[in-house]
């Protein structure tokens, strides 16, 4: 357990903070890491620490007293070794030391999450995530989970290293969430977008020794009353997807599924089973892409996100849909037929 002190008192309430952030699990190597970086920031506590007393921000009180609503910015400050992208790897000449990045035999058989789908509905925006993680040409896991709640109005899918992308996400939701308790109000969905942009761009060294994370964001706009998809790439470029996009092994053959099926203006339902329409083609075409596991009842995770807020389709009910794109799929192989005209 990391423990950060300010003054002469041991922050327990600040521990706590950290704790209900989901920061304190950490391995040696960032215990570590964090340990130096608290005993950098002891030194000016000390200096301070009569200052602190008096202005009631010992302890937690030091924590809530940042002066930026940006929970990575506070980290980057207070203990950058709590950020994924700050991990020490060794350095080039050194024992085990990364000349030119992960050698692609270990990053290659690292655990790649691959295939998400977004698309606008007349009511918001749906995604969809298929369950596989691969390490190679081994299926590493079969039920990981690929598609999060972000916020009450957003989610994001990740497509890249499963445990960088998971960590990712984890401080993103903190992120959101930081902000709105020290504003009192939200982001805007393109703050948040702008935000994830930030956190990728952060990430961008560990991306260089091949640990690639690129998500897929989407959420309803509460300004505009419509669904909005972005996508990133590996530097922090942000771009605005319009009607449907895709990302991982199996993006094309999933969005080239979407061009035939999708209309602007579906319903949510109609929506989401074009979506698993075009999981099903990017599971028929690409090996790293998991396509609905009927006999372990493994199906895909459908995020809905609208007016009402996030939800989350029960498996139950995903899987009545794909039972049904199955048994229909048994007499035409090929999926539905797009119209001519």
């Amino acid at each position: 357990m990391v423990r950060f002190r300010y003054g002469t008192s041991a922050a327990v309430g600040s521990e706590q903070v950290l704790t209900d952030f989901g920061m304190t699990d950490l391995g040696t190597a960032q215990q570590d890491t964090a340990q130096q970086d608290t005993a950098q920031h002891d030194t000016a506590g000390q200096r301070h620490g009569g200052s602190l007393v008096a202005a009631g921000l010992d302890g937690a009180g030091a924590f809530l007293s940042a002066d930026t609503s940006s929970f990575t910015e506070f980290l980057t400050s207070y203990s950058p070794g709590l950020l994924p992208a700050n991990v020490p790897l060794p350095a080039a000449g050194q024992a085990g030391g990364l000349a030119r990045g992960l050698p692609e035999e270990v990053s290659a058989h690292l655990p790649h999450g691959t295939t998400i789908v977004a698309a606008a509905s007349g009511e918001g925006v749906v995604m969809v995530g298929d369950r596989r993680a691969t390490a190679g040409n081994v299926i590493a896991q079969r039920d990981i989970e690929k598609v999060f709640r972000t916020d009450e109005y957003s989610c994001a899918g990740i497509a890249g290293v499963a445990g960088m992308g998971i960590e990712m996400i984890r401080i993103f939701q903190v992120e959101l969430e930081h902000y709105e308790k020290l504003e009192g109000r939200a982001l805007s969905l393109e703050g948040k977008a702008n935000r994830l942009a930030t956190m990728i761009r952060g990430n961008l060294g560990v991306a260089m020794q091949g640990l690639v994370v690129v998500p897929l964001f989407a959420g309803f706009d509460e300004d505009r009353g419509t669904g909005r998809i972005f996508s990133y790439d590996v530097v922090g470029g942000r771009y605005e997807e319009h009607r449907f996009h895709s990302i991982g092994s199996g993006s094309v053959f999933a969005r080239g599924a979407l061009k035939k099926l999708y209309r602007d203006g579906l319903p949510t339902e109609d929506t989401v089973l074009a979506c698993l329409h075009a999981l099903y083609d990017a599971a028929d075409d690409d090996s790293a892409t998991g396509g609905p596991d009927l006999t372990r009842r493994i199906y895909p995770v459908v995020a809905l996100v609208d007016a009402d807020g996030f939800r989350r389709l029960p498996d139950e009910q995903v899987g009545e849909q794909v039972q049904t794109i199955v048994d229909n799929r048994m007499r035409s192989p090929g999926g539905p037929v797009a119209p001519l005209s």
